[in-house]
């Protein structure tokens, strides 16, 4: 620990003493446990530190110093040393899709694989050893790997499945490869119209359909593939929320939620295993009206229930920049100046938001390109004049390319800032297949982290994974670096980097307002419920390159494990 971060661990230290080591418990009983000898990083108001925790039931009855644990210790109380290492508020993922990432992960899984050599012999083993499953489905493959535009070629998958349909979603969602069969069996051909909302690739010299397909073309496709079952959803997501649950979350805004989602979750919550609270991100369908709140609002009244609110809408307002959908106001660098595809028609967009506002709904915006993040603000700004602000924390995930002029916006409208932190780096997407196709002025908008909290604005933090890893401390060390965190790349636009407390913040408490849900988690306070993590290191006593390296070692939601062994961690 250097000087000035052991400066703050004591400032801090005095602070909770002040405020919350009363020396005795909140009422005469004993805690089921007691963590002490710790370093306590409790992110209250005042980023406190304390040395000892103790729980019980769900609930956290004492935040202070191990001399004030005495009155709480009883015969059965589990009496953990903590050893120095550290505990803090568990981790709140604000853009999530465990659904999607359960499935990619128990079908082909293509994530981390790293030429289209190793994509075709994945799905080649998958169907070889999968001879009756009528559907080859799966995803994670890099844009990357196809180059400018992702044109991913369906003679790659005819070559080892030629006789069944294959589908498989790009790394980001945002463009899907299909074989020639899969193609087939959904009626695209030559003659196929691009939709409002997408393309279907071609060959610019014959009209050939390629097989990739962006964005709105998808749903031509998918519309065609067989529903999973719901047994194979629900152990889908129950791999994805134990997957979470070592990373130390406990709880999600899942991203873009239809019912079988829903009834996945409901299905885990009636069985005790839904190890989550979740707020449930209802899906806009683009094609249709106003006319679908009703049953957005339905949904939300049958499934807003146990661990589960399905309290928000998501709208997705664009595309992503390595296809040119991300809408921007000024045209890409390729053929045609395409400055890409939103959604919803901006003036639409302001009916929509404004007509769910009114119905209590939070909305969750997925915008990229600068002009899709002015819509959507935009759209937020005519549903406060339309209602008043109903504080209904309205946030927009993504925000790659924030335009200078709306930085101070997101205070002004009450609008938080749901960055993905692990991408503020310049990795391939961003060198190969965004900068050069926008140019070096626009490319200093990117993810402006620093320059939001700079401007007032909350930031919260999601992985949306699959898209990119859940596990939060690869995140949050991007977040405070700029680079990779499994490499030793040179910063990129190191003026964005923010500091740790910023970084965790983003994590808990800032995510659980986002959440709605921090009154009662997201910070170690008396009273609150124990939703909390135990490190194997202090990460303010590391270098920040290291932070990607931790590990969880126990997970509780409400004082319960959900990760890891009390029992264990006590006699480590």
């Amino acid at each position: 620990m250097n000087i000035r971060t052991g400066f703050f661990v004591l400032l801090s230290l005095a602070t909770v003493g002040c405020t919350q080591d009363t020396g005795k418990p909140a009422t005469a009983e004993y805690a089921d446990t007691l963590f002490v000898n710790g370093a306590v990083y409790t992110m209250d108001t005042n980023r406190s530190w304390a040395t000892a925790v103790g729980v019980r039931d769900d609930k956290i009855i004492y935040v202070g110093f191990d001399d004030g644990v005495g009155a709480l210790r009883g015969p059965d109380t589990h009496v953990v040393d903590l050893a120095g290492k550290m505990l803090m508020p568990s981790f709140q993922d604000a853009h999530v899709h465990p659904l999607g990432a359960g499935n990619e992960a128990l079908t082909v899984n293509l994530n981390g694989l790293g030429s289209q050599e190793a994509y075709v012999a994945a799905v080649k083993a998958y169907a070889d050893a999968n001879p009756d499953e009528p559907w080859i489905l799966g995803g994670g493959w890099s844009m990357a790997e196809f180059g400018p535009g992702a044109r991913a070629s369906k003679k790659l998958l005819d070559a080892v499945v030629p006789d069944r349909p294959v589908y498989l979603s790009s790394q980001d969602g945002h463009t899907g490869w299909a074989n020639s069969a899969a193609l087939k069996v959904a009626g695209i051909d030559e003659d196929t119209q691009d939709p409002v909302s997408g393309i279907v690739d071609r060959d610019a010299v014959t009209g050939e359909i390629i097989g990739s397909l962006q964005e709105g073309a998808m749903e031509l496709l998918t519309a065609h593939i067989p529903p999973s079952s719901p047994e194979f959803n629900r152990e889908s997501m129950k791999y994805s929320i134990d997957l979470l649950n070592s990373w130390g979350i406990t709880a999600i805004n899942d991203a873009a939620v239809q019912q079988p989602a829903l009834d996945a979750y409901r299905a885990l919550d009636k069985r005790n295993e839904l190890s989550m609270r979740v707020v449930a991100s209802l899906w806009w369908e683009r094609t249709l009206g106003l006319e679908q709140i009703d049953e957005l609002k339905r949904l939300r009244d049958e499934y807003s229930s146990g661990n589960v609110n399905a309290t928000a809408v998501k709208i997705m307002q664009d595309g992503v920049m390595e296809n040119y959908t991300a809408v921007m106001s000024e045209p890409y660098y390729v053929d045609g100046n395409p400055t890409g595809i939103p959604m919803l028609e901006p003036e639409f967009l302001k009916e929509a938001v404004s007509a769910l506002d009114a119905e209590g709904f939070q909305v969750h915006f997925h915008a990229i390109g600068d002009a899709a993040i002015t819509q959507c603000l935009d759209a937020v700004a005519a549903a406060i004049e339309a209602n008043g602000n109903s504080h209904r924390r309205h946030h927009i995930a993504h925000l790659q390319e924030i335009h200078p002029n709306d930085l101070a916006r997101f205070r002004e409208l009450d609008v938080i800032a749901n960055f993905q932190p692990l991408w503020a780096y310049a990795d391939s997407y961003v060198t190969d297949l965004t900068i050069p196709f926008i140019g070096e002025e626009r490319a200093n908008w990117m993810y402006t982290i620093r320059s939001v909290v700079n401007a007032g604005g909350m930031i919260a933090f999601g992985s949306d994974w699959s898209v990119s890893t859940a596990n939060p401390f690869p995140q949050i060390e991007t977040a405070v670096t700029r680079t990779d965190a499994d490499g030793d790349d040179e910063p990129f636009m190191p003026q964005e980097t923010i500091d740790l407390p910023t970084a965790l913040a983003a994590f808990t408490i800032n995510s659980a307002y986002v959440n709605g849900i921090e009154k009662e988690s997201g910070s170690i306070e008396v009273g609150k419920l124990a939703d909390l993590i135990v490190l194997d290191r202090n990460l303010f006593s590391i270098p920040a390159k290291q932070i990607s390296e931790t590990k969880v070692l126990l997970t509780l939601l409400g004082g319960r494990p959900v990760h890891g062994e009390i029992q264990a961690l006590a006699m480590q």
